[in-house]
C-alpha cells in the first residue's frame, strides 16, 4: 500500500479477495465503512489508520497466510461521514461487491441503519457503537469492536467514588441519539450505584459554538463528576474549556475515546484532570509488537491516536477467525461457527492474554471483541492510566 494519510475514494469497504496475474500472493481486501471527516473524524481516521498500518506491515513481512494461500491485505474505506445514509450506501456497495467483512460504523445510528443490509447480503460487520440490540439475538452480524458505554461507565463511577469520594454526579448530552442514549445508560448505573443525579436534562446542539449558557445551569447544581456523555472529540475541549472557565473544580469524563492532540489545542492545561476510555494498551501491558506498531503508525502518519490501542484490534480478530475457519472467507456462516470457541494469542499484550470473543453477560452470545478496558487521565499533553479493568 502507499503511504497516505488516508483513502479518501469513496470505494467499497468490504472483504474480498482475487489473483492478480503478477502477484505472488492473492489480495485479501478488508474494508471499512465510517467517520472521517467533521466533529467525530477523529474516531474513523483512527480505525482507518490503524488498518492500513497493519496490512502494510503484513504485506512487507511476506502476508497473511489462511488455509493453503497467503494474501496480501489491501484496506479499501468509504467515509460515511457520520451521516446513516450514507453509511447504508457504503454496505449496499459492498454488497454488490460480494463482500463479507467490514470495520465499522463509528457511531449508533450508522450501525443500526446499516444492519438490514449486512443481514440480508451476509456481512460480517465490527461497528464501534453501543446499541445492545446489535450484538443480541435474533442479531449475530455484528460484532462490538470495543468496551461499551454501558460496560465502562460503571466501572468508573465506581472507581471515582471509592478513590476521590464522588457522591454528587451530573449529564450533559448533544442532543443526538448516541449521546443522548449514553447518557441514559450512565443515569441507569449511577443510580444504581447510589449515586445521587443532580442533572440529567441538559443537552446542546451539535453545531455549538458558546457553552456557557449550557454549562452554568449544571455547574449551579454543584455537581463532583460532571459526565459529557458521548462526547465528540472536537466539542470536548470546548465544553472543557467553558467549564472551568466558569470555575468548576470538581471531576469531568467521559465513556467515549479522545485525541490527546485536539484536548491539548482546544483546552490547554484546563484538560488536565479529564478522564475518558482509552485504547486497550498501557506501558505496562503493551507488547514488543504494540509498541512496534505504534512507531509505524507515528512514521506513516507523522502523529499517533492513543484510541489506536484499541482499533489496531478489529483487523487482527478477522484475520486470525478466517485464518482459524478458512471456510469463512465464503461464507460467515462459518466465521460465526467459530467464534464461540475461538482461541488465539493476543499479539499486542504481554504474557499469556488470548483473543477471544466475549458478550455473553451484556448481549447473551459472543458478539464482542476482547480488549481491555483501559480509563485514562489528561495530563500536560499526555493521557496517563488511571486503571485498567476486564469485561466479559
Amino acid at each position: 500500500m502507499s503511504r497516505r494519510s488516508f483513502i479518501t475514494a469513496a470505494a467499497v469497504a468490504a472483504c474480498c479477495f482475487s489473483t492478480g496475474s503478477f502477484a505472488a500472493n492473492d489480495t485479501l481486501k478488508i474494508g471499512f465503512v465510517g467517520v472521517t471527516s467533521g466533529p467525530a473524524a477523529a474516531w474513523g481516521i483512527s480505525n482507518q489508520r490503524s488498518m492500513e498500518t497493519r496490512a502494510e506491515w503484513i504485506n512487507e513481512t511476506g502476508g497473511y497466510s489462511i488455509g493453503d494461500k497467503t494474501y496480501d491485505i489491501e484496506i479499501v474505506a468509504f467515509d460515511d461521514q457520520k451521516d446513516p445514509k450514507r453509511a447504508i450506501a457504503g454496505m449496499e456497495k459492498m454488497a454488490q461487491e460480494g463482500i463479507h467483512y467490514v470495520v465499522g460504523p463509528n457511531v449508533d445510528d450508522g450501525a443500526a441503519a446499516v444492519r438490514p443490509v449486512a443481514e440480508k447480503n451476509g456481512i460480517m460487520y465490527f461497528p464501534y457503537a453501543f446499541p445492545k440490540e446489535l450484538y443480541s439475538a435474533p442479531a449475530s452480524n455484528a460484532v462490538l469492536g470495543m468496551v461499551a458505554n454501558y460496560q465502562s461507565g460503571p466501572a468508573i463511577y465506581k472507581h471515582l467514588m471509592e478513590n476521590e469520594g464522588v457522591k454528587k454526579i451530573a449529564f450533559v448530552a448533544s442532543n443526538e441519539s448516541d449521546p443522548l442514549s449514553q447518557r441514559d445508560s450512565g443515569v441507569e448505573a449511577a443510580k444504581a450505584l447510589g449515586l445521587e443525579v443532580v442533572s440529567d436534562s441538559v443537552t446542546y446542539q451539535v453545531d455549538t459554538t458558546d457553552f456557557t449558557p449550557v454549562i452554568l445551569p449544571v455547574l449551579k447544581k454543584q455537581p463532583d463528576l460532571l459526565v459529557l456523555s458521548g462526547v465528540s472529540p472536537a466539542n470536548a475541549p470546548q465544553l472543557i474549556r467553558s467549564a472551568r472557565e466558569l470555575g468548576y473544580t470538581g471531576l469531568m469524563s467521559t465513556e467515549t475515546a479522545q485525541d490527546a492532540i485536539v484536548l491539548q489545542e482546544g483546552a490547554g492545561d484546563l484538560a488536565n484532570g479529564f478522564i475518558s476510555v482509552g485504547g486497550a494498551s498501557t506501558p505496562e501491558l503493551a507488547s514488543d509488537m504494540m509498541r512496534e506498531f505504534v512507531d509505524r503508525y507515528t512514521k506513516m502518519f507523522g502523529e499517533y491516536n492513543d484510541e489506536s490501542n484499541t482499533k489496531v484490534y478489529a483487523l487482527e480478530y478477522i484475520l486470525e477467525t478466517l485464518k482459524a475457519n478458512p471456510d469463512g472467507l465464503e461464507s460467515v456462516e462459518a466465521f460465526q461457527a467459530t467464534m464461540d470457541s475461538f482461541e488465539a494469542p493476543n499479539p499486542y499484550m504481554v504474557g499469556d492474554e488470548k483473543l477471544r470473543y466475549v458478550g455473553m453477560s451484556s448481549f447473551g452470545q459472543k458478539r464482542q471483541v476482547a480488549v481491555p478496558l483501559v480509563v485514562n487521565v489528561f495530563q500536560d499533553g499526555v493521557f496517563e492510566t488511571m486503571f485498567v479493568a476486564e469485561v466479559d
